[in-house]
């Protein structure tokens, strides 16, 4: 059952570690595929308009530049180098202490890469499913007919956990009739409000939760609105042709 995260813009790059390895990462059918992003993007970061292809400011030059070197940079696990609110409430930097069998349930979409598991071994870059590459255009359209023959056949007949953003979702949709979105909205003055952060935060609160749980991870849109009733309240929403969605519903601050 795949729980599929988006990644953090933010990351934190490791100081010391093995060279990047292709090969190494979950579904090494995509190397070829991650090999020609790679390139491109090491070719878009070198050009002097780079951080405006990649959709990012003038502070962030040197995470830019630092793409530059991504060949022989140190690599981590995807969890300990993915930073932010989601990674923060899931509480990343420990999930070594989560049985294995659960924790390969994690993956994390990724502009350069595709898609990659919770412990495979990355380094820090700034690539975003938004963002330009000179050679490739835009990344999400890129990686769209190349994630889909993998995906489809990988997590065929299983239920997503999809906790990502559109930009990442319109990379590999998934199928609607195996799938569930995360939603968060919040209660303000009465009314429902869809609230960035603490959606974030709740999504990768509840995924921390369901990976620590005694139980084993749902297997079905029910067993997870059940699960997550225990935390949360929830409103389960099974559309014919879309995704279900799981709303978590906050109370007033």
């Amino acid at each position: 059952m795949p729980i599929l995260l988006p990644p953090s813009e933010g990351k934190t790059a490791p100081s010391s570690g093995a060279p990047l390895d292709l090969g190494a990462l979950s579904f090494p059918e995509l190397a070829d595929e991650r090999e020609a992003m790679l390139e491109a993007l090491v070719t878009t970061s070198s050009r002097e308009d780079a951080s405006q292809l990649l959709g990012v400011g003038a502070s962030l030059e040197e995470e830019v530049r630092r793409n530059l070197q991504l060949e022989t940079a140190p690599t981590a696990p995807a969890r300990e180098v993915y930073t932010g609110v989601l990674f923060a409430a899931l509480e990343a930097h420990t999930l070594a202490e989560v049985p294995i069998a659960k924790r390969a349930a994690v993956h994390v979409m990724s502009g350069l890469f595709g898609i990659v598991g919770i412990d495979d071994p990355i380094p820090a870059y700034r690539l975003s499913m938004g963002a330009q590459l000179t050679e490739l255009g835009r990344a999400k359209t890129w990686w769209r007919p190349r994630l889909k023959p993998v995906l489809d056949t990988a997590f065929a007949d299983e239920l997503t956990i999809d906790c990502r953003s559109a930009d990442y979702r319109a990379a590999w949709p998934g199928s609607p009739q195996h799938t569930v979105t995360i939603d968060v909205v919040q209660i303000r003055g009465g009314v429902r409000k869809v609230v960035s952060h603490f959606a974030k935060h709740t999504r990768g609160e509840l995924v921390g939760r369901l990976l620590r749980s005694p139980d084993l991870l749902p297997t079905n849109a029910d067993d997870l609105a059940t699960a997550a009733s225990a935390w949360y309240r929830v409103e389960l929403i099974q559309p014919a042709r879309k995704p279900a969605s799981l709303t978590v519903v906050l109370d007033e601050a």
